[in-house]
């Protein structure tokens, strides 16, 4: 359920509100009921379901650009196979496991994906665990198999190995399976030779937290549902158990920075790992997760400075770096513990979100080629126009008055919109100079 800020602008007057919506001058937010009956994970719409094998041989298919749907037994491993046409493309195959919302998982719990080639030598390894907060949550493994490597070069068939990782056999793992979600990216080589080492130095120093009235946006349930938002404090409602998801449009050149804050709650006690923020790149792969430990009073959780979104990010060795190396939607991840629930209550939480987006823009590199799915390393008009305009406080420095609109990426449909607003206001003034000069005792 969406409830409507009515504001000086008329956001209540229906031809107005459309195009003051999509400028995001208009906040919404949940009431209280609405988040405590959030759903789970909303996998991707048109999400294929396909079944692993338990081998190479019998591994489905899976085509880069889609998404797809599947579960992960207890103690199981599953295998799926993916064709790589152009033998200069490197190949992403990030897996997002989601478990049952009451299992029972420990902090080293979690995924191990693998992609290998027709010999089966791993190309890499990765994995995702649920951490200190000990909540079952959606938790991202990517897999990779990078041009220009040593291992794992040339077209052909490659397989992707899922893994639970679970002590289950310990009697206190989740019996039951894990439902996955996978999506495959194709990134094609450069056009020109590029940059083969990692930039040089990059201002990392900490900046002023954005001050100013928090406006309310709900995260999506996934990511194919993640709400688009830019630079501003933002607020949301969580309730235990719940996993939001946000995406920040960057161009190349531009950088991300998010500071999450817990609201204070009632009673007394300690829970680690009470709140979770993570940010995934435009591939799902992950650049940094953070969490805090709560004990009823209010407290911030942040991410490690980023550098600006640049391809040569890939030849640097930090994480956080790495994955900083294309444009496209940022994904912001906030969880909150189940286990806040049996300590301070089921809430729901107040979170506050402040995002500071900065950096200069400029042209990225030459593709020989489209990457699949098409625009995946492009930050969309639409999402780009919705995370535009922010009202920023006046107690942040550089932030000026206290409402502006602050570029994220282009400023195509966010002009566009503000000429539509512009051009309804001279019209009324019009239609009101008309209405007094033919009725001047009114």
């Amino acid at each position: 359920m969406r409830r409507h800020r009515r504001t000086a602008w008329g956001c209540g007057r229906a031809p107005l509100t459309a195009a003051i919506l999509a400028l995001g001058l208009c906040g919404t937010g949940p009431s209280p009921a609405a988040a405590a009956d959030a759903p789970g994970y909303a996998f991707s719409p048109g999400a294929r379901m396909v079944e692993g094998a338990a081998g190479a041989a019998d591994a489905p298919r899976l085509d880069p650009g889609r998404v797809y749907r599947s579960s992960l037994p207890e103690h199981g491993s599953l295998t799926y196979r993916v064709h790589l046409a152009d033998a200069d493309a490197t190949a992403y195959v990030p897996v997002t496991a989601v478990p049952p919302a009451k299992a029972t998982v420990t902090a080293t719990d979690g995924i191990r994906v693998s992609l290998r080639d027709a010999h089966g030598t791993a190309c890499s390894y990765a994995t995702a665990r649920f951490g200190a907060g000990l909540s079952p949550r959606p938790v991202t493994a990517l897999g990779r198999r990078e041009a220009g490597k040593a291992l794992c070069q040339g077209a052909g068939t490659y397989s992707v190995l899922v893994e639970r990782l679970d002590t289950g056999s310990a009697g206190t793992g989740s019996a039951e399976r894990w439902d996955l979600e996978i999506a495959p990216v194709v990134e094609p080589r450069l056009s020109a030779p590029g940059p083969s080492e990692a930039p040089g130095a990059w201002d990392s120093a900490t900046p002023e937290p954005l001050a100013g009235a928090p406006r309310a946006l709900t995260g999506g349930a996934g990511f194919g549902s993640a709400r688009p938002l830019g630079q501003g404090v933002w607020r949301t409602t969580l309730v235990p158990g719940r996993t939001q998801f946000y995406k920040v449009p960057l161009d190349w050149g531009r950088r991300v920075r998010a500071t999450a804050e817990l609201g204070g709650a009632q009673g007394h006690g300690y829970v680690g790992g009470a709140l979770d923020l993570s940010l995934y790149n435009p591939v799902r792969g992950l650049a940094d997760d953070a969490s805090l430990g709560y004990t009823g009073v209010r407290r911030p959780v942040s991410l490690a400075p980023f550098p600006p979104v640049e391809y040569a990010n890939r030849y640097a060795a930090p994480a956080a770096v790495t994955a900083l190396r294309f444009a496209g939607d940022y994904y912001l991840v906030l969880h909150l513990s189940d286990r806040l629930g049996g300590t301070f209550g089921r809430g729901p939480y107040d979170v506050t979100l402040r995002v500071r987006v900065d950096g200069r823009a400029h042209a990225g590199p030459g593709y020989a080629g489209r990457p699949v799915p098409d625009g995946v390393f492009t930050p969309t008009a639409q999402d780009t126009t919705a995370a535009v305009p922010v009202p920023v406080g006046g107690g942040s420095r550089g932030d000026g008055a206290a409402l502006k609109l602050v570029a994220v990426g282009g400023f195509g449909l966010g002009t566009a919109s503000l000429l539509v607003l512009g051009g309804w206001t001279v019209a009324a003034r019009r239609a009101q100079s008309r209405f007094r000069a033919q009725n001047p005792t009114a």
